[in-house]
């Protein structure tokens, strides 16, 4: 299967997303990534891989109208529930990849990536990308999750799917959504990318669904 094409969502995914997700898991964690960033008036952001937008979202409600924010995704179908989305006329969406950035070098002076940079089909070249559009000062803002067995809701939906699906659908929660948990290799790869000064700050958040079904959706 493509890579790229894998993640691909059609149909109802994105508002089920945007409904279900980001509420309890998302919203939460992009509230923190913003504040780490520290943006300032007049700060150009990119959010890279941003879904329905709420990193974007937040951060043009940051800023106030005093800069610019554009959310990147490889998802047409995600794109057009992060314009329907409340504060989504604030930022410019563009459909493109990660690993090919359709803009000049230093055009940003913030990139954010909440929970993308595991997906992506070339980490390296993706990384290298940010920096190349980051201007000298810039700042990327970027969220992975930690080692699987710290999350138990994870761990226990890990294991129902190995036992009644198969294998390889259980693998698919260690291969994907937490396959860059390791914080030295994490360190190790921004490092190979160019940037400097890299801090790496573990947090733990008690997320909380209303039902197993919206968990599980």
């Amino acid at each position: 299967m493509n890579p790229q094409r894998q993640w691909q969502f059609a149909g109802s995914v994105p508002e089920n997303y945007e409904r279900y997700l980001v509420p309890a898991l998302f919203k939460p964690w992009a509230e923190d990534l913003v504040e780490m960033a520290a943006l300032r008036s007049g700060d150009r952001v990119l959010d890279i891989a941003c879904g329905t937008g709420i990193v974007a979202r937040i951060a043009a409600r940051r800023l106030g109208g005093n800069g610019s924010v554009i959310g990147l995704d490889l998802s047409g179908p995600m794109l057009d529930a992060a314009r329907a989305a409340p504060e989504g006329a604030a930022v410019e969406w563009q459909e493109g990849s990660a690993v090919k950035l359709p803009w000049a070098d230093a055009a940003f002076d913030v990139a954010f990536c909440q929970q993308g940079l595991q997906f992506f089909p070339d980490r390296i070249a993706a990384l290298h990308e940010m920096h190349r559009v980051l201007a000298s000062s810039g700042r990327l803002a970027l969220s992975v999750w930690g080692p699987i067995e710290r999350s138990s809701g994870f761990t226990v939906l890990a294991g129902a799917l190995a036992h009644h699906i198969g294998p390889e659908a259980g693998a698919l929660m260690t291969t994907g959504p937490f396959s860059l948990s390791n914080g030295s290799e994490l360190r190790e790869l921004i490092a190979e990318a160019g940037f400097q000064d890299i801090s790496i700050h573990p947090a733990v958040k008690t997320i909380r669904f209303p039902s197993p079904d919206e968990f599980v959706f």
